[in-house]
């Protein structure tokens, strides 16, 4: 299946902006106001956005983060840990060192709790001590259906360990270089799902962040040979996190394509109608969450594909 009913969220305690993650990524900007009063605009965008998806009969799992050790990003999941359909957990190696915080063996007690069975863990972790890193399902973009994997190589998503991901998971590696414009400088985006988001019948890429015009068109090529509708997004878009979209299945398996408020503002009314083709949006304001953490809503959910006991 490329979709999933079941979301692991993380409820944050401690978000604030990561001075860690800020050297790479630029999408981060501070806030002229208190931590404190940040954590807790942020606590208010991420209850709202749970109910949304609630509403819609998406099955949220929330786990509340801890005071200690001090975890601001922990409200990106989807960075240190991925469940799959066979049973098999993954674990990542994460860039900033305050984020290596964020993994927790209770999370899997919770979802065991829950009656999903894990039978594996692929375990990347030692790599950070090498200096090398791969951010989970933000470095890597999975077609489960077409087993394919796309990876756009940054100081968080290394090809040697993302090679290895594909050999461990049996997927073919689609590797490329997205970049954008800071300052006018051409530097690497810092995740992948930061400018691609798959669908089961379609996906949304901002293909102008591919400079090498040979990576761009296989990129495309992959995504047109496996029968997806391409829609294009501007690196504008892209800044107000068009790209970082995720779809999942609400009540009786209907599809939704789940989005913050900012970028379902930022797209034009025929890329609308494009998503409408194929599934229905969910989008919530996460104006906080994705000023001072550089992220937005995909970042937020870790899918769970966990098979359950019957």
């Amino acid at each position: 299946m490329q979709v999933t009913n079941t979301i692991l969220m993380i409820r944050p305690i401690n978000f604030r902006m990561n001075e860690q993650t800020a050297v790479n990524n630029y999408f981060q900007e501070d806030l002229d106001i208190k931590n404190a009063e940040i954590n807790v605009k942020a606590q208010h965008e991420f209850d709202a956005f749970v109910l949304a998806l609630r509403e819609k009969g998406v099955d949220v799992i929330v786990v509340d983060d801890t005071v200690k050790p001090d975890t601001p990003d922990s409200i990106f999941p989807n960075n240190w840990i991925s469940f799959h359909e066979d049973g098999t957990v993954g674990l990542y190696p994460m860039f900033a060192e305050n984020r290596r915080n964020e993994r927790r063996e209770d999370v899997l007690d919770i979802l065991e709790e829950k009656a999903f069975q894990i039978a594996n863990i692929m375990d990347y972790t030692a790599a950070e001590e090498d200096g090398f890193f791969l951010e989970g399902t933000g470095s890597i973009l999975l077609d489960r259906v077409n087993k394919k994997a796309y990876c756009a190589l940054s100081d968080r998503a290394d090809e040697e360990l993302f090679i290895e991901f594909c050999e461990d998971f049996d997927y073919f590696p689609v590797i490329f270089t997205a970049n954008q414009s800071v300052n006018g400088e051409r530097l690497p985006i810092y995740h992948t799902n930061v400018m691609m988001a798959l669908g089961e019948t379609f996906a949304i890429i901002c293909a102008d962040t591919i400079d090498d015009k040979k990576e761009r068109k296989t990129v495309l090529d992959h995504l047109h040979n496996d029968g997806k509708e391409i829609i294009r997004i501007t690196e504008k878009q892209m800044h107000h996190f068009a790209g970082n979209m995720l779809q999942v299945l609400g009540a009786n398996d209907q599809r939704f394509l789940v989005m913050s408020s900012a970028a379902y503002n930022s797209l034009s009314k025929e890329q609308i109608t494009a998503i409408h083709k194929h599934c229905e949006i969910i989008h919530s304001s996460l104006e906080t969450i994705e000023t001072c953490g550089g992220g937005s809503a995909r970042c937020m959910m870790a899918e769970v594909f966990l098979p359950k006991a019957k």
